[in-house]
């Protein structure tokens, strides 16, 4: 089984409850695989309850990576969610949990 993080470095961020992941290939040849893998579905499905609103996923061809933005998926924000750790950034890293499926 491979994860996101076998082909994918992640860059992350938020600001009140939005969070945003930019997700960029080790390789220019594990490009088409993110673009294939990380969807929309595919994210809202691994964040599941905790992400309560919608997930865009942004292609960005000449930098061989895509940009993540998950709406009201932080708790209300950092500073007023009851959440332990709920930043961009432990859920950026999170998301390189994902499974990829196979070609």
């Amino acid at each position: 089984m491979r994860l996101l993080r076998d082909i994918a470095y992640v860059r992350s961020g938020d600001k009140g409850d939005t969070a945003s992941f930019g997700i960029i290939a080790k390789e220019p040849a594990h490009y088409p695989e993110i673009v294939r893998n990380v969807t929309p579905q595919r994210v809202q499905a691994l964040y599941a309850d905790w992400s309560k609103g919608p997930v865009e996923v942004y292609r960005m061809d000449n930098i061989e990576a895509v940009m993540v933005v998950m709406r009201r998926g932080l708790g209300g924000g950092a500073t007023r969610t009851l959440r332990l750790d709920q930043t961009g950034k432990s859920l950026g890293h999170a998301l390189l949990r994902l499974r990829l499926d196979e070609p």
